[in-house]
């Protein structure tokens, strides 16, 4: 109907409206007439700039999206396609629309053109300098920059540090203390972070940062304040089905988990959310960042202390009492033996 692209065919044409047509073809056996519409006009491709090659610079507007890339009418009826693979130096362009929408404008440069086949194909990125090249002497291991949000997955959150150079920070290296199931916990898209950057692979294009490391390591304090056996003062913030989490009064940063039998109280009931009493300290694992807890054990401890000391002062006195016996034995034997003589 059209050699430009079009949506619908009232975009074209009106019912009761005449109008000339080509016979394309006609299939006797099913009484069907094929006709064609936009072949009563010169093919688009025939009025296509002829200085137009490999290498040109070329405008367009995005009139399609695909899965692989978009397509871009130069002229009307002439579409151009740009990869997905074209669109930018970033690696993270997990489709089209991350770079594009319909109707945008863009410049391109032609990569291959087929006037024959009335096929072409277009480059965004080749407008600008690969900004991987020499990437190694901006970007070393342990340098610090500022980049920008720009998505998430399930494992990590990616940013923009530059145009055409983004890195992952994942989701393990992005704090110390907090327990973040996905990365949008943390922050949101378009937020700045500062980063350091980890690792840098330029051959897979691959930048690893990280933003905890921007700071010291806490655990290697609190190994030193929540040892196994101290005691500490916490407010139960969550409670689920297995337990509750605490957060310590002395830094509200840190979470510990604490068992459900774990979380009763000397009357036989058991701690509620928002209550605040102490906790003993019953496993620390810096490795796994993982802090166990137990209310319970603050006092139960204590009761079986206190029952044991009467019990020891017994034995103490028992074994006193017979020593005295057996030395009192002795005295009289010698005693005996001196008459003897």
């Amino acid at each position: 109907m059209s050699w430009p692209h079009i949506n619908h065919p009232t975009e074209i044409v009106q019912l009761e409206q005449e109008l000339k047509f080509v016979v394309l073809g006609v299939d006797k056996e099913k009484n069907r007439v094929q006709l064609g519409l936009k072949q009563l006009q010169p093919h688009p491709w025939n009025s296509l700039d002829k200085n137009l090659k490999i290498g040109s610079k070329i405008k367009g507007k995005v009139s399609v999206l695909a899965d692989y890339g978009a397509f871009v009418e130069i002229i009307p009826g002439v579409e151009a396609l740009l990869h997905i693979s074209e669109m930018s130096w970033s690696t993270d362009l997990s489709s089209p629309q991350d770079f594009v929408q319909i109707g945008d404008e863009l410049e391109a440069v032609i990569l291959t053109i087929d006037r024959q086949e009335r096929k072409m194909s277009l480059s965004a990125k080749q407008l600008t300098t690969d900004p991987w090249i020499n990437i190694q002497k901006k970007y070393t291991i342990g340098s610090q920059h500022t980049g920008i949000v720009k998505k998430f997955t399930n494992f990590g959150v990616f940013l923009e540090l530059e145009k055409g150079i983004s890195g992952i920070i994942y989701t393990n290296d992005l704090s110390w203390v907090k327990k973040i199931k996905h990365p949008s916990e943390f922050c949101n898209i378009n937020d700045k972070l500062e980063v350091v950057v980890l690792a840098l692979d330029t051959q897979a294009r691959r930048l690893n940062l990280g933003h905890k490391q921007l700071t010291e390591n806490p655990w290697e304090k609190y190994e030193k304040i929540y040892y196994v056996g101290s005691i500490h003062n916490g407010i139960i913030s969550n409670l689920f089905d297995k337990g509750a989490s605490i957060k310590f009064t002395e830094d509200q940063k840190i979470e510990a988990f604490s068992p459900l039998r774990f979380l009763e109280k000397k009357d036989g009931t058991f701690l509620k959310k928002g209550e605040k009493t102490n906790f003993k300290i019953i496993e620390f694992n810096k490795e796994t960042k993982k802090i166990v807890a137990s209310h319970t054990s603050v006092f139960r401890d204590k009761d079986q202390k206190q029952k044991k000391e009467p019990r020891a002062r017994n034995r103490k006195f028992e074994i006193s009492t017979l020593g005295d016996i057996e030395g009192l034995a002795k005295l009289k034997e010698q005693i005996e033996r001196e008459k003897n003589k």
